[in-house]
């Protein structure tokens, strides 16, 4: 029986705090991949004592640096985990009954299990919760260029699969994480919405639509403050991303010109 070989790909950047306990989940892989964007802490050092092997990437957005780092990889498998998420031994047995498999498919999505406030999150559009696929043929998928929130294109004729056990994903390590990553992500988004004309009451409207289908839509009214925290993070993020490209667009108008007194 055939076992083929798997590279994981961790993409990083100032996360000491967390790569540690990310790279001990993968310890049983071929090959571990740190792709980092020059973080100012010790995030590097921490991946090559651990035994991985780091890859120096500028910043151009999560689709290019994810690019990049699958072409780090040396072998044919790869698994994508980010440095808020843990490979369980589950999802790791499931990972080698797959590559031993005579016929697998091209590209795998693997739920996401989420624990914030002190507990597993159920409802909120977070469980199951996927990104793209996290375990694929190197020659079968890349990602789009998007800045944030990349796509994937997979190989004509590439078949999908799922996995049955989950992920474990923490997303925030504390509030203050969480406001500046939806604080980053609505900086990162709103180029792309600039394209297009926006306005305050677009803005404003997208927010509460945001909020509404995380809290009622998705049940996060279920999962209690945390729900409630979550739709409300939704709609900050969506909020500002459109005030932001609103900034973008008036240019000099928003500023302060001393002249003008």
């Amino acid at each position: 029986m055939k076992i083929n070989k798997v590279s994981v790909f961790i993409i990083a950047f100032n996360s000491e705090s967390k790569i540690n306990r990310v790279l001990k989940s993968v310890e049983w892989a071929d090959e571990v991949i740190v792709a980092d964007s020059w973080s100012t802490d010790r995030t590097a050092e921490i991946a090559t004592a651990s035994g991985a092997r780091v890859v120096q990437v500028k910043f151009n957005g999560f689709g290019d640096l994810r690019n990049n780092a699958v072409k780090a990889c040396s072998h044919g498998w790869i698994l994508s985990i980010d440095t808020d998420e843990l490979c369980t031994d589950m999802v790791a047995q499931e990972v080698r009954s797959i590559l031993a498999e005579e016929a697998p498919a091209d590209a795998y999505f693997v739920p996401r299990l989420n624990y914030f406030m002190g507990s597993w999150v159920r409802h909120s559009g977070w469980s199951p919760n996927y990104r793209q696929p996290q375990l694929f043929k190197k020659s079968m998928m890349s990602y789009d260029l998007k800045v944030v929130h990349e796509g994937y294109i997979l190989q004509p004729g590439g078949r999908v699969g799922y996995f049955r056990n989950a992920i474990w994903q923490i997303p925030f390590e504390s509030i203050s994480e969480m406001l500046s990553k939806a604080n980053r992500y609505s900086t990162l988004g709103a180029e792309r919405v600039s394209k297009n004309k926006v306005s305050m009451w677009q803005a404003l409207l997208h927010g509460v639509w945001s909020f509404v289908k995380h809290y009622i839509f998705k049940r996060g009214f279920l999962d209690g403050w945390a729900g409630f925290l979550i739709a409300l993070g939704n709609f900050d993020g969506t909020f500002y991303r459109y005030v932001k490209a609103l900034e973008i667009q008036k240019g000099d108008a928003w500023k302060y010109h001393p002249e003008k007194d």
